[in-house]
């Protein structure tokens, strides 16, 4: 596999299963990773010892049954996993879109094919979350939900925040219908920010990107301290996984976070 090069806050591991992605100022303070399509992971009903997501759990040193999954129904639902407790089980999965937690053995996973994976971690308190955000994610502010999650159950304080938003599908390749619009503006976003995040040419195009850094600034979080790893997921096909590229039974990519100890 032949990798792309990235922005100076990101870099290529190797993990026993191939190349993955991690932030390097999100590593000071969690253990995550982005997977590519080095790994194959089953999803659905009955995915729970697959091979693919046992090598995921040896990569963030917990059991499979501590990799924490979600039935992600593209809302801004979060499930909270506090240490001490089972928290989300893996199979069946809560309905949810992100997952906060003060929890060390626990990691968190968010899978896409071309939705953004967020991943945030408290420098000061070491919590972590992880928030899956398409279209209709970004519309319903799910990133904030998991800040808003962190500040409610931790005291987690926006300012000690370093975000990473993994592969996904870039404003380059994310075209889309007029409806989009109409939904942001019916979710509460105002023309300016909407004129930020779609912009208009011989075809209309989401920048996905922006409208979660945008989001997140407005909610207190310091851009300096939100990391984009601009690997659109449609171009870089060699690399990851694209929904809108080869349709609904390709696979997923997954972004994996846990707390520190």
């Amino acid at each position: 596999m032949r990798l792309p090069s990235l922005p100076a806050a990101f870099r290529w591991t190797s993990q026993s299963w191939g190349a993955a992605l991690v932030c390097g100022p999100l590593a000071q303070s969690a253990l995550h990773l982005f997977t590519t399509r080095a790994l194959t992971l089953r999803v659905g009903p009955g995915a729970g010892g697959d091979e693919g997501w046992r090598q995921l759990a040896v990569s963030m040193a917990v059991p499979e049954a501590r990799l924490l999954r979600l039935r992600q129904v593209h809302g801004r639902q979060v499930v909270v996993v506090p240490a001490g407790g089972e928290g989300a089980a893996v199979d069946p999965a809560p309905e949810a879109d992100a997952l906060v937690s003060n929890d060390p053995g626990a990691a968190l996973v968010i899978r896409g094919a071309d939705c953004v994976p967020v991943l945030m971690a408290d420098r000061r308190l070491g919590v972590v979350a992880a928030a899956h955000a398409g279209w209709r994610g970004t519309a319903a502010r799910t990133a904030v939900a998991a800040l808003d999650a962190l500040r409610d159950n931790w005291g987690t304080r926006p300012e000690d925040l370093v975000v990473a938003l993994g592969p996904s599908i870039g404003p380059c390749c994310y075209r889309v219908g007029e409806g989009l619009v109409e939904a942001f503006a019916g979710a509460g976003h105002r023309a300016p920010a909407r004129d930020r995040w779609f912009t208009r040419g011989a075809d209309l195009r989401l920048d996905l990107w922006t409208a979660n850094v945008d989001l997140l600034c407005e909610a207190g979080v310091p851009a300096g301290q939100i990391h984009v790893s601009g690997l659109c997921t449609a171009c870089h096909l060699e690399q990851c996984f694209s929904y809108r590229k080869e349709g609904a039974g390709t696979g997923r990519l997954a972004g994996v976070i846990r707390a520190r100890a």
